[in-house]
Order: C-alpha cells, then sequence, then structure tokens
C-alpha cells in the first residue's frame, strides 16, 4: 500500500506540473505544448483516479467512469 501512496503523491505532482505547463504555454500562444500538456494532465487525472480507487478511498467510482 505505501508503494501505491508513493504513487499517488508522484502522480498528484506530475498532473500539477503539466498544468503549469498548460498555463504557461497558453500565455505564449504555444498551442502544441498546450495540447501536449492537457493529453498529459487528463491521462494522470485517470491515474490519480485509478490509484485512489485501488486504495479503496470512498467516493471513488470504478476508474473506467
Amino acid at each position: 500500500w505505501e508503494d501505491i501512496e508513493h504513487m499517488l503523491g508522484e502522480a498528484i505532482g506530475t498532473r500539477d506540473e503539466w498544468r503549469q505547463r498548460y498555463e504557461v504555454a497558453k500565455r505564449h500562444g504555444n498551442s502544441r505544448m498546450m495540447k501536449d500538456a492537457a493529453r498529459n494532465y487528463k491521462a494522470l487525472e485517470g491515474v490519480e483516479k485509478t490509484l485512489r480507487w485501488v486504495l479503496g478511498e470512498q467516493g471513488v467510482s470504478t476508474p473506467l467512469h
């Protein structure tokens, strides 16, 4: 469980970094970086939800929805 909790923390941190990269790209009008950042951000949201589901957190439905 510790490994999963550690992965969750890393996923959240990396997700937040991609959010920041999106904001920087948006300020600079870099649409390609915005797309990359948005894609990676959304992927990490899925990782986060899956790990929370594995840990059995209340209120987390199946990661498939």
